[in-house]
């Protein structure tokens, strides 16, 4: 099947021809006709499978040009990062049109937002956050909205977005079609489901856990971060074609870190990015990645599923993450668009029963390579390798010898008085030589 086939108008096969696409994936396919059918969707399919065409495709065939400037199609996703990808995917397809496409997200002044929303839109794309600023300060409406895209459901869930999302669901047309895309099919997603939507048809493509067939995985024991750092650069060093690679830590620190290692060896060739940088600083980095001048991208988990990078031609995993899935997320950002990729992992002794656990859930035994023969073991421990004692420290008791005074020293003469009973009488005799005595004022 080609976009041909699909139901699909002139200015969308032309603007698909200008990205050269022209095969749909599973999930676009499948996707596509039950959309078209008005029905409410649940897809399911991991990231790399082309979830975003999948649900704009059909969203822009049925799209109704309107004079009214309010959004008709409103697409709700978990980062800011995705909101700009996203943005940029409505662009390709509308191409040819006149839709206009706005995009929202926190961490950057809102006036700017605020003007953009104001000319009008016929798409809206955002963060939850930022969605229900606008909304609350009256200066978004929505009633025009027919349909609903949430993006990576489970995941926006795993980010605390419940009650964003359900301010959001309140504040919408009950009359919509809702189209939900997700990773894994959590129960906190079931139970989303089954109170705000109206049975959607469950369509899935590449169940979360199948690993991907065009990306080449492999794996290293590797003891410590130090060694990590030694084996990293000497990859780099022996393989040329590692041009662009993504590296994924489990910590902001350990990001900072690796980079200030890597930068010494490759200047100009690094760039990290997490939630403690600035959103221009994250996108700047994430720009230079992707136009080549950044060999290696170091990142966290907060834009495992937010990039969009074309031709990543590896993923390390410096870091295995907590869970299995999150994995299959990281992996998933080389290889994409048919092409090949591929995937390798650092695993320390710690970190064996999560290698384990995803190898379980993907149902596949990673490969172990043995570390290269000239590979520069290090002996030092970063302050979160070192171990760790949970015995007290002995306090030690000071026995007095015979001789020990202790602190005693004499008395100054000041601080020598006692207290005696003072007789005035003989103190006046004293003083004055005859005895004073004390007589009542006449009033």
């Amino acid at each position: 099947m080609t976009f041909e086939d699909l139901n699909l108008n002139k200015p969308l096969l032309n603007a698909l021809a200008d990205l050269s696409y022209t095969t749909p994936t599973p999930i676009q396919r499948k996707v596509f006709s039950v959309v078209m059918s008005g029905k409410d969707v649940c897809g399911i399919a991991q990231t790399g499978t082309g979830k975003t065409f999948a649900y704009l495709l059909p969203s822009l065939r049925q799209f109704q040009f309107s004079k009214d400037r309010s959004p008709q199609l409103l697409i709700i996703v978990p980062t800011r990062e995705l909101v700009v990808q996203v943005v940029e995917a409505v662009q390709q397809l509308s191409k040819y049109t006149t839709l206009t496409v706005v995009g929202l997200y926190g961490g950057v002044n809102i006036k700017p937002q605020i003007a953009e929303v104001e000319k009008g839109m016929d798409v809206l794309v955002s963060t939850p956050g930022r969605l229900i600023d606008l909304s609350i300060k009256g200066l978004l409406k929505t009633k025009s909205i027919k349909r609903l895209v949430i993006d990576e459901v489970d995941e926006m869930l795993n980010l605390g977005f419940r009650t964003q999302l359900e301010t959001i669901l309140d504040l919408l047309p009950a009359k919509r079609q809702n189209l939900l895309f997700s990773a894994t099919m959590t129960e906190e997603v079931e139970t989303l489901i089954q109170t705000y939507f109206n049975s959607p048809a469950r369509v899935e493509a590449s169940p979360v856990g199948t690993p991907l067939e065009n990306i080449q995985q492999s794996a290293y024991e590797v003891p410590n971060f130090y060694t990590k750092v030694n084996l990293l650069e000497a990859l780099l060093y022996r393989d040329e074609e590692m041009n662009r690679v993504l590296v994924f830590v489990a910590t902001k620190e350990l990001a900072n870190l690796l980079y200030d290692e890597l930068i010494r060896e490759l200047p100009d060739q690094v760039g990290v990015i997490h939630s403690n940088k600035e959103q221009n600083y994250r996108f700047n980095a994430v720009r230079q990645f992707q136009d080549g001048t950044y060999r290696v991208l170091i990142a966290t988990d907060i834009i495992a599923r937010g990039l969009d990078i074309a031709e990543v031609s590896h993923v390390v995993n410096f870091d295995l993450p907590e869970t299995p899935e999150s994995y299959i997320h990281r992996i998933g950002r080389t290889g994409r668009a048919d092409k090949n990729g591929i995937a390798i992992a650092f695993v320390t002794e710690k970190q064996k029963e999560q290698r384990e656990a995803i190898e379980e859930l993907m149902n596949y035994r990673i490969p172990m390579l043995p570390l290269p023969k000239s590979l520069e073991i290090s002996d030092e421990l970063i302050d979160d390798e070192k171990p760790k004692s949970n015995r007290k420290q002995a306090v030690e008791k000071i026995h007095k010898s015979e001789t020990f005074g202790g602190a005693f020293h004499e008395k100054s003469e000041k601080n020598k008085k006692v207290n005696v009973r003072r007789d005035h009488a003989k103190e006046m005799m004293k003083k004055y030589g005859k005895p004073i005595k004390k007589t009542r004022k006449n009033n």
